[in-house]
């Protein structure tokens, strides 16, 4: 992921810069002072986030998010500011996400996380989960997955090919693609263009069945009336 830093301060810019560093797939191209400097760079580059400032002299952080989106391809943007009292402001411009200086690292990488769903769902792109190791990156299209499970720290997906790690939640997941995936239960998600029906097991418990896997994901009690509607096709 392409990223731009933008603070009138280089301190703060270094601190992010460092913070960056710890982070997969998170690839500065450029770091800047000012709104006008981040606009010119954004038109040449293309980056797909900007780590942005609020209180800058001159264009600051909200009048520059405003002329991004105006562009063909804007960018993902985050604020990084120190002053809360703008945060109402910054979410009706549709900013990814607010971090409060000092960044903590925890919290940056929650805020890339959503930059990456973001630009995964955005029109045009295919639908895609991204998977990460320490040697490589690699893009799962929604078309091969089957289910996912959260366990612990990782989500695990079952797709065509074998299966692998994520990092991003099921709420999130859920709430990027909802017309992709159903939730069956509370740590498991289906594809929804996989699920072929619901079947009983002696025990009482219900199990979902899907095409492409022998496996038979669990469904919760509280689940169980949503995915009748969408194996009935009410939904």
């Amino acid at each position: 992921m392409k990223i731009i830093i933008v603070d009138d301060e280089p301190l703060a810019r270094a601190r992010l810069e460092a913070l960056l560093g710890e982070c997969e797939d998170a690839a500065v191209i450029a770091s800047v002072s000012d709104g006008e400097a981040a606009l010119a760079t954004c038109m040449q580059a293309q980056p797909d986030l900007l780590l942005l400032d609020i209180n800058m002299p001159g264009m600051d952080g909200t009048a520059l998010a405003q002329r991004l989106a105006r562009l063909p391809r804007p960018p993902q943007v985050v604020f990084c500011t120190a002053y809360e009292q703008f945060a109402p402001r910054a979410f009706e411009l549709g900013v990814v996400d607010y971090l409060l200086k000092p960044v903590r690292l925890e919290r940056l990488r929650e805020a890339l996380q959503r930059a990456r769903l973001r630009i995964d769902a955005a029109p045009g792109a295919a639908p895609a989960l991204t998977a990460r190791s320490r040697d490589e990156e690699r893009r799962i299209p929604l078309a091969e997955v089957i289910f996912l499970v959260a366990d612990e720290k990782y989500v695990t997906v079952h797709h065509d090919h074998g299966e692998a790690l994520i990092e991003d939640s099921l709420r999130q997941l859920e709430q990027a693609w909802p017309e992709h995936l159903l939730r069956v239960h509370r740590n498991c998600l289906v594809a929804s263009a996989r699920l072929l029906g619901i079947r009983t097991l002696d025990d009482g418990r219900s199990v979902v069945r899907l095409a492409g896997t022998e496996q038979t994901p669990e469904v919760s009690r509280r689940s169980l009336p949503a995915v009748r509607r969408h194996v009935r096709g009410d939904t």
